[in-house]
C-alpha cells in the first residue's frame, strides 16, 4: 500500500518505478526541472518548439528509466521531410538525458501558435532504439507520428512493437519562468511471461481497464507541479489498491557527452589536406555540439593520429 509522504517541495529531476501486483501492472513516473531548464535554455527555442522538446525529453526519461542495463542507451528520434521540424533527437543513458531540435523558423512563423503534431512534422515518424551495452544488441521500433501528441506515438510504439497495452501522460508548465515537466507511463505486465495469454488477444481485460481508468484521472497540471512529490501522485491514483510497490528512485541529470579529446581523435583520422580544408585562416577547426550548443576550437597543428 502506498503511504502518504510528508509534504515536500520542489520534487524535481528524478524518476520512480512501481508495480501493482493485484492488477499485473507496472509503471514509471518522472519529473524534470533544472535539468529540463538547462537543456532548453541553451538554444532559446520558441514556445512551440520548447514545449515539443520538453515532452520528448520527458518521454525519453520515462522509457529510458525502464532499462535494466545500466550502461544501455535509449534513443528517441523523430524525422520528417515536409514539416516544420526537420529532426528531433533525445537520448537517455544511466540517468542522463539530452536532446535538441532542428526546425524551419520561417515555416514555424506561418504555423498556428499551438501547432498540431501534423503541422510540426507532416508525414513524420518516431523511432525508439534500445542499445544494450551488456550484450551489444540493438532493438528499434518505428511508428508513424499519428495522434495529437508525441505521447500518442509512444503508446502506439508499445502497442505495435512490444504488444504491451500502455498509457502515457505528460504535463508541461512554467513556474516563475522556469520549466517543469512530468510524465506517467502505465503498462500491463506481459502476461505471456507468466503463463497466461497476452493481453492483445483479449483487449477487454478488466485488470488493465481498471488501472488505465485510474491513470486517466491524473491531470497534466499535477504532473508538472514541483510541489507535489511523485509518491503523493501515486497515492492519489492508487490509494484504494491492496498493494502498490514503489521501486527505487533514479536521479536524472543533463548528460551531454561532448569531449574535446574525443573530437581531436576523430578529426585526426582525416587526411591532413581535409583537416586544413575544414580549418579557418588561423588553422582552427570549430566543432559545434548540437546538444549543448558548445563550440570546440581544435588546432590542426595539434592533431596527431
Amino acid at each position: 500500500m502506498v503511504t502518504m509522504p510528508d509534504t515536500m517541495t520542489n520534487d524535481l529531476d528524478r524518476a520512480i518505478g512501481f508495480t501493482i501486483p493485484a492488477h499485473h501492472a507496472r509503471g514509471r513516473m518522472v519529473r524534470l526541472g533544472p535539468v529540463l531548464d538547462t537543456i532548453l535554455s541553451v538554444h532559446s527555442y520558441p514556445p512551440a518548439i520548447e514545449s515539443l522538446l520538453a515532452e520528448a525529453l520527458t518521454l525519453t526519461a520515462l522509457v529510458g528509466a525502464t532499462l535494466k542495463d545500466v550502461n544501455g542507451q535509449l534513443t528517441l528520434q523523430t524525422q520528417s521531410g515536409n514539416g516544420v521540424v526537420r529532426l528531433l533527437v533525445c537520448d537517455y543513458r544511466g540517468g542522463e538525458i539530452r536532446g535538441y531540435v532542428q526546425f524551419d523558423a520561417d515555416r514555424l512563423a506561418e504555423a498556428p501558435a499551438d501547432p498540431t503534431l501534423f503541422a510540426l512534422f507532416g508525414q513524420g515518424y518516431l523511432a525508439i532504439t534500445f542499445d544494450l551495452a551488456a550484450t551489444g544488441e540493438r532493438y528499434q521500433g518505428i511508428v508513424p507520428l499519428d495522434g495529437n501528441r508525441l505521447a500518442d506515438a509512444v503508446q502506439s510504439y508499445f502497442a505495435q512493437s512490444e504488444q504491451i497495452p500502455t498509457q502515457v501522460r505528460v504535463g508541461f508548465a512554467k513556474h516563475d519562468g522556469r520549466c517543469v515537466a512530468g510524465g506517467l507511463l502505465l503498462q500491463h505486465l506481459p502476461e505471456g511471461e507468466e503463463g497466461r495469454e497476452r493481453l492483445h488477444a483479449k483487449m477487454d481485460h478488466p485488470e488493465w481497464e481498471h488501472v488505465a481508468t485510474l491513470g486517466a484521472t491524473l491531470g497534466a497540471d499535477e504532473l508538472a507541479d514541483p510541489a507535489l512529490p511523485l509518491e503523493t501522485l501515486l497515492w492519489r491514483l492508487f490509494n484504494e489498491e491492496d498493494e502498490v510497490r514503489v521501486l527505487a528512485s533514479t536521479g536524472l541529470s543533463r548528460g551531454c557527452r561532448c569531449d574535446a579529446a574525443y573530437i581531436r581523435s576523430v578529426l585526426a583520422k582525416f587526411p591532413v589536406e581535409e583537416q586544413r580544408a575544414m580549418a579557418d585562416a588561423e588553422g582552427v577547426i570549430g566543432v559545434d555540439c548540437a546538444f549543448c550548443s558548445s563550440t570546440f576550437p581544435i588546432k590542426v597543428d595539434e592533431l596527431v593520429d
